[in-house]
């Protein structure tokens, strides 16, 4: 039978978990994710909204383009049927006096301001030989009628002067007696116009024949036929309209209605000779779009420009600093959150550390408190074997207990850290120092014991000094004390030791027989056993000497907190 419940599996930490460990573990990437990820998105955003714009421009611009070449249209249109009149007019009629084709022209009630037209005018068709037929004709009801120009060769060739012009101005009268054969752009306009039997318009040509101006222009030519008795069909002339070109565009461009973008008109391709005329924006456009436009059968190539703007448009502008805005707040805020996982983190490591520390120092307490009263228990059990009466057996064990409180006391002045040999020795002959002055001489190297060595050769330094007391050398006046140390030269031993040296000299004479007490004892089972090391006890008729090894240990040795890794979180 299964009896393995849902708490025996382990489950993945939770999102939240999750999430400050990223926090603490990525301090700078994350807030910087976070204000890329949404710059991004706003960057994004910013484009689609352009791409939007760009194409309602282009939309726009098309329809503005469409608009603009219907409005041409309807323009060329309606003066094409003013032309098919007056061919008509001159077609039913064998003559037509100055004064009915002005007032045919007034009839047609022509806004020549608006359209860019100068007027309507009328090109009889001749042939050379008949010029002075011609002049003395047109100068009887024309007395003012200048002569033919530019002048035409003589027996060749048919020429079309402009005869008549309407409305009559001084402007328009310096187009009479112009050729129109003369130009070849006209020419071949008024060749299609005959072969097609329809409104034919001219490339680009200009006025300056016509009237004080060098501007581009065009014009639109009808051809006029008259049918002989015998059916046959003769061209007698033209009746044409002369346009300005950038007249006749702005008229269309108004009519629009919009001046946001910039207008080309080219004669058939786009390119600089073709040009008829250009309202510019100024600049170079950021976006074309190209229509075609028919003007009386004459192919011409509308151009519709952008401007080129150095902006983004209001709504990006709006989405630009509200996704600027935002990516920078969540920034600040995710730098806020891992600010406070950090410490959290800080706080929660801060704990553990002290946990193990007081876990620590419990357990270094407990050995130490048990090594303590081992020691007092072995004092106290070869006390009372070497002791003769209660009162002796107080006495001494007093004394070896106030030796190992000496010890103490000085080991937590050093936060039972090292301590020097120099402070255990002078700690435990304090009171002899005292009373005896230079009888005790001290020589060695500074070398640092650890706690608990330091306790056991407080020890040992008792018990001799209490013996150099009672029967040695510190009994009688003259005798002296040497204590010397120096660093162990071994290299073979795993640990360094100091070699410790108890010289007496001037004391009474060492008896060779003798009872073997306690600090004997002391000296040789428990210091030796505590020190790890042999000691040397010698009882010379000279004087006692003995020879401690005691252990110099690294601090890593016996440092409290073990060495554990670093858990402590570094400040992002």
């Amino acid at each position: 039978m299964d009896f393995s419940t849902e708490a025996d599996t382990p489950s993945a930490p939770p999102a939240s978990a999750r999430a400050r460990r990223w926090l603490v573990l990525y301090p700078r990437a994350i807030p910087l994710a976070i204000f890329l990820a949404i710059a991004a998105i706003t960057a994004l955003s910013v484009f689609a909204i352009e791409s939007n714009a760009r194409a309602r421009e282009r939309a726009q611009m098309r329809e503005y383009a469409q608009g603009i070449a219907a409005a041409l249209d309807r323009s060329s249109s309606g003066f094409s049927s003013y032309l098919r009149a007056g061919a008509a007019l001159f077609s039913s009629r064998e003559e037509v006096s100055p004064q009915t084709f002005d007032d045919f022209v007034k009839a047609l009630k022509l806004n020549t301001e608006y359209s860019g037209a100068e007027g309507i005018g009328w090109i009889p068709v001749l042939e050379a030989r008949d010029l002075p037929a011609f002049y003395a004709r047109t100068r009887a009801r024309q007395p003012d009628y200048p002569d033919i120009y530019p002048r035409p060769v003589q027996g060749t060739g048919r020429i079309a002067p402009v005869t008549m012009f309407a409305p009559a101005s001084p402007r328009n009268r310096r187009a009479l007696g112009y050729d129109m054969y003369s130009d070849p752009a006209r020419a071949a306009a008024m060749a299609e116009a005959e072969l097609t039997l329809r409104p034919a318009a001219s490339g680009r040509i200009s006025l300056a024949q016509e009237t004080s101006t060098a501007a581009p222009a065009f014009a639109i030519y009808m051809p006029a036929f008259r049918i002989s008795p015998a059916g046959d069909r003769r061209l007698v002339g033209f009746v044409y309209t002369p346009f300005r070109a950038r007249a006749f565009l702005e008229a269309a461009i108004d009519r629009k209605g919009s001046g946001q973008f910039g207008v080309r008109l080219y004669d058939g391709e786009a390119s600089t000779g073709h040009l008829l005329v250009a309202d510019s924006i100024g600049n170079a456009p950021s976006a074309t779009v190209d229509q075609a436009v028919t003007i009386a059968d004459r192919k011409l190539l509308l151009v519709i420009e952008a401007a080129n703007s150095r902006i983004l448009s209001p709504l990006s502008m709006v989405t630009l600093s509200f996704g600027l805005a935002l990516a920078s707040l969540l920034m600040l805020l995710a730098r806020l959150l891992t600010q406070q996982a950090f410490e959290d983190q800080a706080r929660l490591a801060f704990f553990e550390e002290q946990h193990a520390i007081r876990n620590s120092l419990t357990r270094e307490l407990n050995h130490r408190v048990k090594n303590t009263l081992a020691n007092v228990l072995s004092i106290l059990s070869l006390t009372r074997r070497r002791a003769n009466d209660l009162d002796e057996f107080a006495d001494s064990l007093e004394g070896r207990i106030r030796a190992l409180s000496a010890t103490h006391d000085l080991l937590t002045r050093t936060d039972w850290g090292t301590t020097p040999i120099r402070a255990v020795i002078e700690a435990e002959l304090q009171h002899f120092r005292i009373a005896l002055g230079d009888a005790i001489l001290l020589e060695g190297l500074e070398l640092e014991l650890a706690p608990n060595d330091a306790l056991s050769f407080g020890l040992a330094v008792h018990e001799l000094a209490t013996n150099a007391a009672k029967y040695g050398a510190l009994s009688v006046p003259g005798g002296r004390v040497t204590i010397r140390w120096q660093r162990g030269e071994d290299p073979q031993a795993e640990t360094e030791w100091a070699e410790v040296e108890w010289q007496e000299t001037g004391g009474p004479p060492v008896a060779q027989v003798r009872r073997r007490g306690f600090g004997t004892e002391l000296i040789e089972k428990i210091v030796a056993h505590e020190l790890r090391r042999p000691v040397a006890l010698e009882f010379d008729p000279e004087g006692v000497r003995c020879v401690l090894r005691v252990p110099v240990r690294r601090p890593s040795d016996f440092r409290i907190r073990e060495n554990e890794p670093d858990r402590r979180v570094r400040k992002p």
